[in-house]
């Protein structure tokens, strides 16, 4: 097989693997595949019909991330995470976040480096007060201003570990936004968060590291206290990301 038709034949593998990868996740985010619940790559196949071998690449990726188990006997379980896993995995994003933000500061070239994340910010505050329609571009403008705080930190390693503790959904910069919609208080969480925004920015374009990295660690912890509201609230925890993961021991 000549180079360009083992190159070929590579993408489209990693195309199949990608959209195996999707499939499985989402069945674990909506909770159709239950935790601790034993799953191996035969039932996948019919399920989402596709193939063995993404399915099984797909599941190893996924054991990676943190979202499987492998069995040593073969095949994977779903991974049960409790509250406090979910707590520290949050915590662990603000670390991380924060770190960036201090580094951010630092390392800022020129005043235009922030141009973009402020018009992200701009836009983010016109959504307010938020609606069912908005909630969706809300998230993505969200997402964009996390991931672009990490970049402004102009460093990989730190890069690499902010993307690896994402995959983890209920730790995600988004991850609370929709839960917050279905507990007390949502709009003044809200324009929490977006001042938030507004200092870690003011804060990184005055070069003052230590106040940015405060700010950043603070903002991850307003969602660790919307999970730890979410955590008593049915309905509200079903709409966190991998909620259905989350194992909440009930008091009584």
């Amino acid at each position: 097989m000549d180079e360009t038709r083992r190159s070929r034949r590579f993408a489209g593998m990693e195309s199949q693997t990608g959209r195996a990868f999707i499939g499985v996740r989402e069945l674990l985010l909506r909770g159709e595949l239950a935790r601790g619940e034993r799953i191996s790559e035969l039932p996948l196949v019919s399920r989402l019909g596709m193939s063995r071998t993404p399915i099984r690449l797909a599941l190893e990726r996924l054991a990676h991330i943190g979202l499987l188990d492998a069995v040593s006997s073969g095949g994977f379980t779903v991974r049960e995470f409790t509250i406090a896993d979910a707590f520290d995995a949050i915590e662990l994003r603000g670390v991380l976040e924060g770190a960036a933000a201090r580094l951010a500061a630092e390392r800022l070239s020129s005043e235009r480096d922030l141009d973009t994340l402020r018009e992200v910010s701009r836009r983010i505050e016109a959504l307010q007060p938020l609606t069912i329609d908005s909630f969706e571009h809300y998230m993505d403008l969200n997402e964009t201003f996390h991931a672009g705080l990490v970049e402004l930190s102009r460093s990989a390693m730190l890069r690499r570990h902010f993307e690896q503790v994402n995959c983890l959904p209920f730790a995600s910069p988004s991850a609370m936004v929709f839960p917050i919609s279905f507990l007390p208080h949502s709009d003044e969480t809200f324009a929490i968060a977006v001042e938030q925004h507004r200092g870690l920015l003011d804060a990184v374009g005055k070069r003052q590291g230590t106040r940015a990295e405060s700010l950043a660690r603070e903002h991850a912890d307003l969602a660790r206290r919307v999970l730890e509201s979410a955590s008593s609230d049915t309905a509200a925890l079903s709409r966190v990301p991998g909620g259905a993961l989350i194992r909440v021991r009930l008091s009584g």
